[in-house]
């Protein structure tokens, strides 16, 4: 599913206009990210958090070079889905 799709469904089951849809989408994912952005985790209760991961320093090496190479320490986003919302999915999809 796209978000296109996305729009589609929550227009056709809203009754609202899909360009005011979309604009809603777009501004709650911008406000997703600027939160991340800062350091801030988002909780949406009863769909999921996301949060923030610290990445350790790490070793890695590169086959084709034979080269060991050093991964500094980073942040990741990350989502993390909330148990309903697991169980729903576990429950439903075959």
């Amino acid at each position: 599913m796209t978000k296109a799709d996305i729009v589609n469904e929550v227009s056709k089951k809203t009754g609202v206009e899909k360009v005011i849809v979309q604009k809603t989408i777009e501004s709650s994912m911008e406000a997703i990210k600027d939160a991340l952005k800062k350091g801030n985790n988002v909780y949406l209760r009863g769909f999921g958090s996301f949060v923030i991961k610290k990445r350790a320093k790490k070793t890695a090496r590169n086959i084709s070079k034979n080269t060991t190479i050093i991964i500094p320490a980073h942040n990741v986003p990350s989502f993390k889905p909330a148990k309903t919302f697991v169980n729903i999915v576990k429950e439903n999809v075959k």
